[in-house]
């Protein structure tokens, strides 16, 4: 790849103001896109990513989006190429991530995870398809370790991530051979400062000896944002060898 193989594109990545999105969202704008990221709660920290996304020389915007909101979704999709012009990528990241006892579950605790984890990306990847046949795009879903292996008190969240692996691979093959869509799918990424037990534990388990960074996570988005568009169908797990 060239030092800024988005050089020319828009993107834009659902949940983009924290965490692993605003990694994603600083790690396109090094490759030159311009970057238009949602928030559903966090305006004070997309306004700090704006910052850091314009410190690059990138043009960027925020958007207050509800992905679980079809009319939400269709106007956040509309404002980001009314603003940018164009769009080339984008990544479905915005996501919950809840605990609770299988037995204890409550119909909305289910209900509410897929609204987000599995309907958003749904809804976003459609509205923006027109624009990305056009530019003959990419759709990065995020996905988890979660989708690919049970974990008992997260049965709902699992439930949905694995939902949205199928979804990428049946928008892959839908959406042929104009759009590519693939899926990273994380396993323990840290994003403290000083990580707990609990992370610790996962670090001890696995093969890499060590958990994974918001960075790594934001290299695996751009190599199926920048690279070969051939490359569709894929769920990539940055895990360390957590999952195997």
């Amino acid at each position: 790849m060239t030092t800024q193989p988005l050089s020319g594109k828009s993107v834009l990545i659902t949940g983009g103001a924290r965490r692993i999105g605003r990694g994603i969202a600083l790690a396109l704008a090094q490759a030159g896109a311009d970057v238009a990221i949602t928030y559903r709660s966090s305006q004070a920290e997309a306004v700090e990513t704006l910052s850091e996304i314009e410190a690059l020389g990138r043009r960027a915007l925020s958007v207050a989006c509800d992905v679980r909101s079809e009319v939400s979704v269709r106007a956040a999709i509309a404002t980001a190429v009314g603003r940018l012009g164009r769009l080339d990528v984008v990544v479905n990241n915005a996501a919950v991530f809840p605990s609770s006892p299988i037995e204890t579950l409550s119909l909305s605790e289910w209900d509410d995870t897929f609204a987000t984890n599995a309907r958003g990306p749904f809804l976003v990847a459609r509205e923006a398809l027109p624009h990305l046949r056009a530019a003959q795009g990419r759709i990065v879903n995020i996905g988890s370790l979660g989708g690919l292996h049970p974990w008992p008190a997260h049965a709902h969240y699992c439930a949905s991530k694995a939902a949205l692996h199928m979804l990428t691979q049946a928008m892959a093959k839908a959406w042929a051979p104009e759009v590519s869509v693939n899926c990273v799918a994380p396993g323990w990424i840290d994003m403290e400062e000083r990580p707990d037990e609990l992370a610790a534990r996962f670090a001890a388990k696995t093969p890499m000896r060590r958990n994974g960074k918001v960075e790594e996570v934001a290299q695996a988005v751009l190599f199926f944002a920048a690279g070969p568009h051939f490359v569709t169908g894929q769920i990539l797990a940055v895990d360390g060898g957590l999952g195997l």
